[in-house]
C-alpha cells in the first residue's frame, strides 16, 4: 500500500538524456539515414548517390549447363550490372535432374533498370527471386572485447553543460576529468584503478549514504537489504568513505559472478546492455557535486554502487528492440517496485539512490501499473521530473521471470549461449555447437539429479 500523499521540498535536477533517449536516437538516425530505396516488387535496397542499388538474387538453371549461365551473363552485361559476389551449388529443387544448378548473385544495377533487369533474368532462368541480405550487428564475443564498447554519450558533462552543478567549479571539473581519464585508459585484465578520494568527496558520500540508509528498512526490498547488510558486514560500505571499485567488484564476483568495470560516463545503450550480457556492470568512479548531494541527474558512484539482468538478449538486437530493452531497464533496474508482504517496496537503483524520488514513488502521488514487460517496453518515460507512472511486480522473482519470458520474444536470426567458464559468447549457428552445449548441460543435470536423490534418500 502507498503512504500518504506528500510534496517534496528537494529540488530535482533534470536527468537530461537517458539510456532510452540514446537508444531512440540511434533507431531514428538509422531509419532516416540516406540510402533506403524501394525498387521493383516492393523490395527495399541500399541506393547510393549514383542511383545504383544492390540486388541479391537467387535463380536456378535447369538442364541448361553452360549455355544458361552464359545467357544470364549476357543480361548482366546488357544492363551494365556490376557483379559483387557469385555462388553456385547443386539445386535443392525436387525437380533436380543432377545437372541443375542454383546461383546466388549480388550485383549493382541502376534503380530505374531493376524491374526490366529481373524480368530479363526470368526469361532465361527459373525460380528467380530477390532476397534481403541479413547483416548482423557487431557485438562483443569475448569479455576482452568490452574494451571496444566505450561509446560515451555527451549527457551532462560539467565541461559542456551550464546546468551541471559543477560547471562553475574549475577544481571539480579538473578532478572529474582526472578520474574519467583513468577509466578511459583501463583495459580488460588491468587491475581496477583505485581513487584516493578527498575529504570533501567522502563528506558528500557520507551525507547521501546516511540519509538514504535511514529510509532503506521501510522503503527497500528485502533482496537489496540483504546485499547491503553483507557489504556493511564486510566493511566495504560505511558512512565515512566511498567504496573502492576493486573491492566491491571482488565481493560481487565471488557471490554472483558479476564484476565491475570503470567507465568515464554514460555509455551508449547498446554498449551498456552488451556489458551486462558478460555479467559486467560499467561503473563510474567520480562523485556528484557537493552542491546537489540528494539527487544526481547523471550516473555517479553513489548511484552505481547502491543498486543494479537484460544484457544477453540485447546482443545483435535491432535498434527498435534496443530501445524497448532500454525502457524495460529504466522501469525495472532503475525505477522498479515490487510487492512484499502486502507492501510496495523499491528495488530500482535509480530510486534507491535518490532520496526525493524514493519518498515520492512510495507516496500516493504517482500512478501504479502491474508490471507487464510488453506494456512497460513502450511506456513513455519522464526524464525531466519524477515518473508519473511506476510498474509494480507481484514479487522480485516475478519481475525476473517475466523479463526472461519477454526476452524469448525478441526476434533475431541466431541464438547465443554465454559460457561462464571462458567468458565468451557462442553463436549457435551450427548443429555441432548446439549438440556440444546439450552434452555440457546433460552432464550438469546429472550432478544435480544425483544430489537431489541423495537428499531425498535422507
Amino acid at each position: 500500500m502507498k503512504s500518504d500523499s506528500m510534496k517534496q521540498n528537494i529540488p530535482l535536477s533534470c536527468r537530461k538524456r537517458s539510456l532510452i533517449e540514446d537508444a531512440r536516437r540511434d533507431r531514428e538516425s538509422a531509419s532516416s539515414s540516406p540510402g533506403a530505396s524501394r525498387c521493383g516488387d516492393g523490395f527495399v535496397f541500399d541506393e547510393d548517390q549514383t542511383g545504383k542499388v544492390t540486388l541479391n538474387i537467387l535463380f536456378a538453371l535447369h538442364n541448361e549447363k553452360n549455355s544458361g549461365f552464359f545467357k544470364a551473363g549476357k543480361v548482366f552485361e546488357t544492363f551494365e550490372a556490376k557483379l559483387l559476389h557469385l555462388e553456385s551449388r547443386a539445386s535443392s529443387s525436387k525437380r533436380n535432374s543432377g545437372d541443375d544448378l542454383e546461383f546466388f548473385m549480388s550485383c549493382e544495377v541502376h534503380c530505374s533498370d531493376t524491374d526490366i533487369f529481373i524480368n530479363s533474368l526470368k526469361r532465361i532462368a527459373d525460380d528467380v527471386r530477390l532476397v534481403e541480405e541479413e547483416t548482423a550487428l557487431w557485438f562483443p564475443r569475448k569479455i576482452s572485447e568490452l574494451d571496444k564498447c566505450n561509446h560515451l554519450i555527451t549527457k551532462f558533462d560539467p565541461d559542456l553543460d551550464q546546468d551541471h552543478p559543477g560547471f562553475s567549479d574549475p577544481e571539480y571539473r579538473k578532478r572529474r576529468g582526472m578520474i574519467s581519464e583513468m577509466a578511459f585508459n583501463y583495459k580488460h585484465g588491468d587491475p581496477l584503478p583505485a581513487v584516493d578520494y578527498t575529504p570533501e568527496e567522502n563528506a558528500t558520500w557520507s551525507e547521501v549514504y546516511g540519509t538514504l540508509r535511514s529510509l532503506y528498512p521501510s522503503h527497500a526490498c528485502k533482496q537489496f537489504l540483504h546485499a547491503l547488510i553483507q557489504l556493511e558486514s564486510e566493511g566495504l560500505y560505511t558512512e565515512h568513505k566511498i567504496p573502492q571499485l576493486r573491492e566491491v567488484s571482488a565481493f560481487l564476483r565471488e557471490r554472483t559472478g558479476f564484476q565491475l568495470r570503470p567507465v568515464a560516463g554514460l555509455l551508449s545503450a547498446r554498449d551498456f546492455l552488451a556489458s551486462l550480457a558478460f555479467r559486467v556492470f560499467q561503473c563510474t568512479q567520480y562523485i556528484r557535486h557537493p552542491s546537489a548531494p540528494m539527487h544526481s541527474p547523471e550516473p555517479d558512484c553513489c548511484h552505481e554502487l547502491l543498486g543494479h539482468e537484460i544484457g544477453l538478449v540485447s546482443l545483435g538486437a535491432s535498434d527498435e528492440d534496443i530501445e524497448k530493452l532500454s525502457t524495460l531497464y529504466w522501469f525495472t533496474v532503475e525505477f522498479g517496485l515490487c510487492k512484499q508482504n502486502g507492501t510496495v517496496k523499491a528495488y530500482g537503483a535509480g530510486l534507491l539512490s535518490s532520496y526525493g524520488e524514493l519518498l515520492y514513488a512510495l507516496s500516493n502521488e504517482p500512478q501504479y501499473k502491474a508490471f507487464d514487460p510488453a506494456e512497460t517496453a513502450v511506456q513513455p518515460y519522464q526524464d525531466q521530473s519524477y515518473q508519473p507512472v511506476y510498474f509494480v511486480s507481484e514479487s522480485f522473482e516475478d519481475a525476473k521471470q517475466k523479463l526472461r519470458q519477454y526476452s524469448t520474444t525478441i526476434q533475431k536470426t541466431f541464438s547465443i549461449r554465454y559460457d561462464p567458464y571462458t567468458c565468451c559468447m557462442e553463436v549457435l549457428d551450427e548443429l555441432p555447437k548446439v549438440q556440444n552445449a546439450l552434452v555440457k548441460m546433460r552432464d550438469e543435470l546429472k550432478v544435480l539429479v544425483k544430489a537431489l536423490d541423495r537428499l531425498v534418500q535422507k
